[in-house]
């Protein structure tokens, strides 16, 4: 089985298909990043999503080529919202199917961490109007 490169950067609502796992996998595991309605210590009506698309996609692809080198066979999809995203609504989801499940867990932990770290992904907190 082979990682396919599948990510979204996009405005888009996250929605979550139901799984349709391959023969050989028996584990999903999926993140879903909700967007906290405090940051800071104060309230936000959202936070406001923005990257150099060009690099960002690039990094996405080759985060993901890299994790097959580093974890094996798995396969991922990940959504990572771009413009503004309210307060309790989702930002990103990382999808993993893999064999077992302390894998896909695993798997979907490095992922996440690597994202956040070095995907040119930037967050500007939009403040509530009652918290400037």
């Amino acid at each position: 089985m082979q990682t396919p490169a599948a990510f979204v950067l996009s405005e888009a609502p996250i929605t979550a298909p139901p799984p349709a796992f391959a023969a050989e996998e028996g584990a999903e595991v999926q993140f879903l990043g909700v967007v906290r309605g405090v940051e800071d210590g104060k309230a936000i009506a959202g936070i406001d999503y923005s990257a150099y698309l060009p690099m960002a996609e690039k990094m996405l692809a080759e985060l993901i080529a890299r994790g097959a080198e580093v974890h094996g066979s798995h396969r991922v999809f990940i959504q990572h919202r771009l413009g503004f995203v309210a307060a309790e609504e989702p930002s990103i989801v990382i999808r993993v199917q893999t064999k077992h499940s302390a894998a896909a867990f695993d798997v979907c932990r490095w992922y996440l961490k690597e994202i956040k770290t070095s995907v040119p992904i930037w967050k500007n907190p939009v403040w509530s109007e009652t918290d400037h």
